[in-house]
Protein backbone atom coordinates (compact mmCIF):
# COMPACT_ATOMS: atom_id res chain seq x y z
CA UNK A 1 0.00 0.00 0.00
CA UNK A 2 1.37 3.14 -1.07
CA UNK A 3 1.92 5.93 1.69
CA UNK A 4 -0.31 8.74 1.35
CA UNK A 5 0.81 12.13 -0.50
CA UNK A 6 0.09 15.21 -0.67
CA UNK A 7 -2.85 16.67 -2.56
CA UNK A 8 -4.31 20.46 -3.67
CA UNK A 9 -6.32 21.46 -1.13
CA UNK A 10 -4.96 19.66 1.76
CA UNK A 11 -4.04 20.96 5.74
CA UNK A 12 -0.73 20.06 6.00
CA UNK A 13 1.86 21.36 9.11
CA UNK A 14 5.74 21.50 7.79
CA UNK A 15 8.77 22.57 8.99
CA UNK A 16 10.59 24.57 6.99
CA UNK A 17 14.03 27.07 6.38
CA UNK A 18 14.49 29.02 3.83
CA UNK A 19 18.08 30.40 2.50
CA UNK A 20 19.32 33.02 -0.09
CA UNK A 21 22.21 31.25 -2.14
CA UNK A 22 25.02 32.39 0.21
CA UNK A 23 23.91 30.19 2.64
CA UNK A 24 22.45 32.49 5.08
CA UNK A 25 18.65 32.08 6.15
CA UNK A 26 16.06 34.77 6.27
CA UNK A 27 12.76 32.31 7.27
CA UNK A 28 12.46 29.09 9.06
CA UNK A 29 9.77 27.86 12.08
CA UNK A 30 12.70 25.61 13.42
CA UNK A 31 14.35 26.76 16.49
CA UNK A 32 18.28 26.00 15.81
CA UNK A 33 18.21 27.41 12.40
CA UNK A 34 16.37 30.54 14.31
CA UNK A 35 18.85 30.66 16.60
CA UNK A 36 21.81 29.94 13.81
CA UNK A 37 20.29 32.88 11.76
CA UNK A 38 19.78 35.08 14.78
CA UNK A 39 16.56 35.68 13.93
CA UNK A 40 14.47 36.65 17.07
CA UNK A 41 10.83 34.63 15.97
CA UNK A 42 9.36 32.24 18.00
CA UNK A 43 9.74 28.90 16.48
CA UNK A 44 5.85 27.50 16.35
CA UNK A 45 3.71 24.91 13.78
CA UNK A 46 3.40 25.99 10.65
CA UNK A 47 -0.19 24.76 9.02
CA UNK A 48 -1.70 26.18 5.40
CA UNK A 49 -3.74 24.67 2.97
CA UNK A 50 -1.98 23.94 -0.33
CA UNK A 51 -3.00 26.09 -3.30
CA UNK A 52 -4.30 28.78 -1.27
CA UNK A 53 -1.58 31.48 -1.68
CA UNK A 54 -0.95 30.70 2.45
CA UNK A 55 2.92 30.01 1.66
CA UNK A 56 5.40 30.79 -1.01
CA UNK A 57 3.82 29.14 -4.47
CA UNK A 58 6.57 27.53 -5.96
CA UNK A 59 7.29 25.44 -2.13
CA UNK A 60 3.09 24.78 -2.65
CA UNK A 61 3.56 23.48 -6.32
CA UNK A 62 6.40 21.39 -5.14
CA UNK A 63 5.02 19.60 -2.13
CA UNK A 64 1.95 17.70 -4.13
CA UNK A 65 2.63 14.49 -4.75
CA UNK A 66 5.51 14.32 -2.02
CA UNK A 67 5.01 12.01 1.24
CA UNK A 68 4.90 12.70 4.60
CA UNK A 69 7.43 12.53 6.97
CA UNK A 70 9.96 12.75 4.29
CA UNK A 71 12.59 15.67 4.24
CA UNK A 72 13.00 17.26 1.01
CA UNK A 73 15.29 19.99 -0.47
CA UNK A 74 14.40 22.51 -3.70
CA UNK A 75 15.77 25.50 -5.35
CA UNK A 76 13.97 28.08 -6.71
CA UNK A 77 14.89 30.83 -9.21
CA UNK A 78 13.26 34.56 -9.02
CA UNK A 79 10.95 34.00 -10.61
CA UNK A 80 9.42 30.84 -8.96
CA UNK A 81 10.09 32.81 -5.77
CA UNK A 82 9.84 36.39 -4.78
CA UNK A 83 9.83 37.65 -8.17
CA UNK A 84 12.61 40.09 -9.90
CA UNK A 85 13.53 43.18 -9.02
CA UNK A 86 11.38 45.95 -10.19
CA UNK A 87 13.30 48.99 -11.19
CA UNK A 88 9.73 51.18 -10.65
CA UNK A 89 9.51 49.94 -6.90
CA UNK A 90 12.57 52.20 -6.66
CA UNK A 91 11.12 55.69 -5.22
CA UNK A 92 12.45 58.99 -4.57
CA UNK A 93 10.38 60.69 -1.54
CA UNK A 94 11.02 64.10 0.69
CA UNK A 95 13.18 63.69 3.79
CA UNK A 96 10.13 66.01 5.26
CA UNK A 97 7.86 62.67 5.61
CA UNK A 98 9.99 61.07 6.85
CA UNK A 99 10.54 63.97 9.82
CA UNK A 100 7.00 64.37 10.53
CA UNK A 101 7.02 60.85 11.84
CA UNK A 102 10.03 61.53 13.73
CA UNK A 103 12.33 58.93 11.98
CA UNK A 104 15.77 59.59 10.71
CA UNK A 105 16.46 57.95 7.05
CA UNK A 106 19.59 56.27 7.46
CA UNK A 107 21.06 54.45 4.47
CA UNK A 108 20.52 50.43 5.04
CA UNK A 109 17.62 51.25 7.48
CA UNK A 110 14.17 49.02 6.67
CA UNK A 111 10.60 50.28 7.55
CA UNK A 112 6.95 49.44 7.12
CA UNK A 113 5.09 52.16 5.47
CA UNK A 114 1.27 51.13 5.71
CA UNK A 115 1.94 47.53 5.42
CA UNK A 116 4.63 47.96 2.58
CA UNK A 117 8.28 47.54 3.81
CA UNK A 118 10.89 49.36 2.22
CA UNK A 119 14.83 49.79 2.53
CA UNK A 120 16.43 53.56 2.26
CA UNK A 121 19.08 53.00 -0.16
CA UNK A 122 20.32 56.76 -0.24
CA UNK A 123 20.09 60.01 1.84
CA UNK A 124 20.75 63.62 -0.33
CA UNK A 125 19.32 66.52 0.56
CA UNK A 126 15.93 66.81 0.80
CA UNK A 127 15.64 63.16 -1.09
CA UNK A 128 15.29 59.92 0.34
CA UNK A 129 15.12 57.18 -2.06
CA UNK A 130 13.49 53.87 -1.16
CA UNK A 131 13.46 50.44 -2.47
CA UNK A 132 9.75 49.03 -2.48
CA UNK A 133 11.09 45.62 -3.73
CA UNK A 134 11.11 42.31 -1.53
CA UNK A 135 14.05 41.90 0.10
CA UNK A 136 14.00 38.60 -1.42
CA UNK A 137 13.17 39.78 -4.61
CA UNK A 138 15.73 38.62 -7.87
CA UNK A 139 17.35 35.99 -5.19
CA UNK A 140 17.32 32.75 -5.85
CA UNK A 141 16.71 30.63 -3.02
CA UNK A 142 16.89 27.21 -1.46
CA UNK A 143 14.09 25.77 1.05
CA UNK A 144 14.40 22.55 3.03
CA UNK A 145 10.58 21.55 4.03
CA UNK A 146 9.60 18.59 5.73
CA UNK A 147 5.61 17.74 5.44
CA UNK A 148 5.12 16.29 9.22
CA UNK A 149 0.83 15.36 8.79
CA UNK A 150 -1.85 16.08 7.31
CA UNK A 151 -4.31 18.29 9.64
CA UNK A 152 -7.75 16.85 9.14
CA UNK A 153 -8.91 18.35 12.77
CA UNK A 154 -11.67 21.52 11.93
CA UNK A 155 -10.61 23.75 14.44
CA UNK A 156 -6.77 23.99 13.48
CA UNK A 157 -7.35 24.42 9.90
CA UNK A 158 -9.96 27.21 10.89
CA UNK A 159 -7.42 28.73 13.78
CA UNK A 160 -4.49 28.41 10.60
CA UNK A 161 -6.62 30.18 7.98
CA UNK A 162 -7.44 32.66 10.63
CA UNK A 163 -3.88 33.42 11.97
CA UNK A 164 -3.20 33.80 8.17
CA UNK A 165 -5.41 36.76 7.42
CA UNK A 166 -5.37 38.21 9.98
CA UNK A 167 -2.03 37.96 11.81
CA UNK A 168 -3.45 37.35 14.89
CA UNK A 169 -5.63 34.50 17.00
CA UNK A 170 -9.24 35.33 17.15
CA UNK A 171 -12.10 33.62 19.06
CA UNK A 172 -14.17 31.69 16.74
CA UNK A 173 -16.50 28.52 17.39
CA UNK A 174 -18.42 26.27 15.05
CA UNK A 175 -22.54 25.70 15.18
CA UNK A 176 -24.63 24.83 13.28
CA UNK A 177 -22.91 24.08 10.04
CA UNK A 178 -21.72 28.13 11.19
CA UNK A 179 -18.45 29.95 11.53
CA UNK A 180 -18.66 32.28 13.97
CA UNK A 181 -15.81 34.99 14.68
CA UNK A 182 -16.06 37.46 17.59
CA UNK A 183 -13.81 40.72 16.85
CA UNK A 184 -13.80 44.11 17.90
CA UNK A 185 -16.07 46.58 16.86
CA UNK A 186 -13.42 48.31 14.66
CA UNK A 187 -13.03 45.41 12.81
CA UNK A 188 -16.25 43.48 11.97
CA UNK A 189 -16.71 45.15 8.37
CA UNK A 190 -13.19 43.85 7.92
CA UNK A 191 -13.82 40.24 8.84
CA UNK A 192 -17.01 40.09 6.70
CA UNK A 193 -15.28 40.64 3.24
CA UNK A 194 -14.26 37.13 4.34
CA UNK A 195 -17.28 35.38 4.08
CA UNK A 196 -17.23 33.95 1.10
CA UNK A 197 -13.90 32.93 1.23
CA UNK A 198 -14.37 30.79 4.11
CA UNK A 199 -17.33 29.07 2.31
CA UNK A 200 -15.02 27.91 -0.90
CA UNK A 201 -12.76 26.92 2.02
CA UNK A 202 -14.94 25.06 4.79
CA UNK A 203 -18.18 24.74 2.86
CA UNK A 204 -19.73 26.86 6.07
CA UNK A 205 -21.16 30.24 6.65
CA UNK A 206 -19.03 33.08 8.46
CA UNK A 207 -21.05 34.90 11.26
CA UNK A 208 -19.27 38.03 12.32
CA UNK A 209 -20.62 39.00 15.89
CA UNK A 210 -19.22 42.13 17.51
CA UNK A 211 -17.15 40.91 20.69
CA UNK A 212 -18.65 42.04 24.21
CA UNK A 213 -18.57 40.84 28.09
CA UNK A 214 -21.87 39.09 27.82
CA UNK A 215 -21.46 37.21 24.36
CA UNK A 216 -17.50 36.13 24.45
CA UNK A 217 -17.30 33.20 22.97
CA UNK A 218 -15.22 30.49 25.17
CA UNK A 219 -12.05 30.19 24.74
CA UNK A 220 -10.61 27.25 23.00
CA UNK A 221 -7.61 26.15 25.14
CA UNK A 222 -9.74 26.75 28.29
CA UNK A 223 -12.81 25.08 27.78
CA UNK A 224 -9.83 22.26 27.10
CA UNK A 225 -9.04 22.16 30.31
CA UNK A 226 -11.86 22.40 32.61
Amino acid sequence: MEPPKLQQKDFVEIEFTGKIKDGDIFDSNIKEDLEKANINVKAKPFIFRIGEGMFLKGVEDFLIGKEFGKKYELELTPENAFGNRNSKLIQIMPIKIFMQQKINPVPGAVFNFDGRIAKILSVSGGRVIVDFNNPMAGKTVFYRVNPLRKVEDLNEKIESFINFLFKRDLKFEVKDKKIIIEVEKAMVKFVELFKEKFKDIFDMNLEVRELSEKSKIPDKKESKKQ
